[in-house]
């Protein structure tokens, strides 16, 4: 099964960490990041600029706009998305539970919806011409 791990952070505490902090904390998750990649767990990911650095979207009436949010009160704002394989919820929740990232955050959990990730594959294989 593949999931998706939402990793919170604090930013108001990695703010206040020193750069030196910052980068010994960010190896230690690239270390355990290694480790499941020795176990085929990892399928890749993406680390996030800052909330601040952020827009959301909402449809009001009758087009796109822009609008508040992420929301800055919001103690922990979405900081990375890690993309693992596992056998099932269990499995995840145990791997993703040694990552150091839990100690700087959080990590939420979702297993990947295999209907439309099938749907989306079809369609990108798909040849689009303007």
């Amino acid at each position: 099964m593949k999931f998706v791990c939402l990793g919170y952070i604090d930013e108001a505490k990695w703010g206040e960490m020193s750069e030196n902090e910052q980068s010994a904390f960010i190896n230690e998750c690239f270390t355990y990041d290694d480790e499941l990649r020795r176990g085929s767990h990892f399928l890749g990911g993406q680390g996030l600029q800052s909330s601040q650095n952020a827009v959301t979207l909402r449809w009001q009436g009758e087009q796109a706009m822009v609008v508040d949010g992420p929301f800055s009160e919001t103690k922990e704002q979405l900081g990375g998305i890690l993309f693992l394989e596992a056998r099932d919820l269990n499995h995840a929740i145990t791997l993703m539970s040694k990552h150091p990232m839990v100690r700087g955050g959080a990590f939420e959990i979702r297993p990947a919806d295999e209907k439309i990730n099938t749907m989306i594959e079809e369609r990108s294989s798909q040849s689009f011409s303007s």
